[in-house]
């Protein structure tokens, strides 16, 4: 059973090993040693850290994480069951799962009879001898065994028997942990609560776990039907991402477990930092968290109709089911068409906190909202030049540059010679002209290089921003290649991030546009933080 001083259900994170099993996911050793420090530092119980006799670098990564100071969590390595047909002792998987040198280690069997008899090819009794002489040999060298019941819930289904006498032989031979799998994502909440009821029933005592895959989108309610059923371990990622589909994402499993049924799952106070670190494995994986992730994605608690926002600034439970701060995430409030004076006026007054929503300026936002997006403008996704608008109707708009004139030329020359574009700026800045050029891979990469090397001599922060990302829309196709164009342009600066937007029938222009309320927002911001602190 879980440790009475320990959390009410163990976390095992796998990122490192199911997680680098994903499509496109590909770690080195520096990463693997980032990822294993942010999981340390969210208070994960495991870190199951990879496969030491599959590849060098997992040799190398144990190595160099014996080194580490991890104050949360403990590493365990992971690989199979000995071979058929020789001693446990003289397999030289389990020798280099030694060799790694970490408190636990993770080893799976087969507990599906297809897989015994059609897969690994082996007698059933075989079978079941690899995995009790397999645990026997790890526990006699004293390490705290996991043993991951492999296509257990599929093994259970096809034969019942089999499945339970693979997971007791496990327990017999002193495994610590009995983590039954549903390898292939195939199983429903009812039966992995069935399946975890089963082995309960069979081992009263057992300390149980689920791992589950998300092939049939069901992984976090099967992790969750599973710890309603007994278990008090749980495996997955913290991003979700895995093999073929992924696995249970943990930054959606741990905040369920712990607001809404009450179990700790990490230390005090490190709920709050789900987001953050989320993002921070993700940001070292180079992938993106969905925006409609649960809980930590950038649309779990965005509100765009008028009805909701009204709810939400009246009743905060009527349209979010946790405090956003619970998770380190933030309420969103989308400036549409449709939304109501109300979110207009509260996003309004995080720069002038008189306004209501029956001010003069909000009644004139709502107007003006409306009618920029009837001719293309959005901004629901464009925070940065939404506060911007604001900042206009507020008379508290700083214009601290101003495009004179602006040229941008691409070349496509003949043969091999590759294509190139070039531009040309000349800005205004406090009654001084700067004439600057740049070359760049694309129009827009060449005007966004030369407009900000002109301003960088009076605005030496900018050095710092980076366009992350870049979008066109057609905004009406039936008039083909005079269509309006809307562009969104994310920006970041390593700390913060915002997205701007431009509308135009040239997509330069509109380019033009979406740069220069990057621009202008960062350097609004930065002047009244350093104002703040003098």
């Amino acid at each position: 059973m879980a440790d009475a001083a320990g959390p009410d259900v163990e976390i095992l994170d796998t990122t490192l090993r199911d997680g680098a099993q994903g499509e496109g996911i590909v770690f080195s050793v520096r990463d693997k040693l980032s990822v294993t420090e942010t999981l340390d530092e969210l208070g994960l119980s495991w870190i199951e850290a990879g496969n030491p006799g599959s590849n060098p670098k997992d040799l190398e990564f144990f190595r160099l994480a014996s080194l580490l100071k991890l104050k949360n969590a403990r590493l365990c390595a992971f690989g199979p069951t000995r071979k058929k047909g020789i001693r446990a002792a003289d397999d030289p998987q389990l020798r280099s799962l030694l060799g790694a040198g970490t408190e636990g280690v993770t080893v799976f069997g087969k507990t599906w009879d297809l897989h015994v008899t059609d897969v690994i090819r082996v007698e059933l009794e075989e079978n079941i001898a690899m995995i009790a002489e397999t645990v026997a040999f790890l526990k006699a060298e004293g390490r705290i065994v996991i043993f991951d019941a492999e296509h257990f819930f599929d093994g259970w289904a096809a034969n019942a028997a089999y499945a339970l006498s693979a997971v007791k032989a496990a327990l017999e031979a002193g495994a610590d942990r009995i983590v039954l799998c549903d390898t292939n994502g195939a199983a429903f909440p009812n039966a992995v609560a069935d399946g975890v009821c089963a082995v309960k029933e069979t081992a009263p005592t057992a300390f149980v776990g689920i791992h589950a895959h998300n092939d049939s989108g069901l992984a976090l309610a099967n992790a969750i039907s599973a710890v309603q059923a007994g278990c008090t371990h749980a495996q997955g990622t913290l991003v979700g991402f895995g093999e073929r589909c992924g696995n249970t994402a943990l930054a959606a499993l741990i905040p369920s477990l712990e607001l809404k049924l009450k179990l700790r799952c990490l230390p005090e106070g490190r709920l709050i930092r789900v987001s953050e670190l989320t993002r921070r494995v993700a940001e070292i994986a180079n992938v993106s968290i969905s925006d409609d992730m649960p809980y930590v994605g950038a649309h779990a608690f965005s509100h765009k109709a008028g009805m909701h926002t009204d709810g939400i600034l009246k009743v905060r439970r009527s349209f979010e089911h946790i405090e956003p701060s619970a998770v380190g995430n933030n309420r969103h409030f989308l400036m549409s068409e449709v939304v109501g004076r109300s979110a207009i006026a509260e996003r309004t007054k995080e720069i002038d906190a008189s306004i209501t929503r029956d001010h003069p300026v909000t009644i004139a936002l709502a107007e003006k909202i409306k009618d920029l997006e009837a001719k293309g403008w959005a901004f629901e996704g464009a925070d940065a030049s939404f506060e911007l608008l604001v900042r206009r109707e507020l008379d508290r708009y700083r214009p601290l540059f101003r495009i004179e004139a602006y040229r941008v030329m691409s070349e496509h020359p003949t043969g091999e010679t590759i294509s190139c574009s070039h531009a040309w700026v000349k800005v205004l800045v406090e009654g001084q002209h700067e004439i600057a050029a740049a070359e760049g891979e694309g129009p827009v990469n060449a005007l966004d290089g030369a407009l900000r090397r002109a301003l960088l001599r009076f605005y030496p922060n900018l050095a710092k921003v980076r366009l992350e990302d870049y979008k066109v829309r057609v905004i009406d196709g039936k008039e083909a290649t005079a269509a309006k164009v809307r562009v969104l342009i994310e920006s970041t600066d390593g700390q913060r991030t915002w997205n701007t937007v431009g509308v135009s029938a040239d997509i330069i222009d509109a380019s033009r546009a979406a740069l220069v309320d990057s621009i202008e927002y960062k350097l609004i911001g930065d002047i009244e933080q350093q104002e703040q602190h003098e």
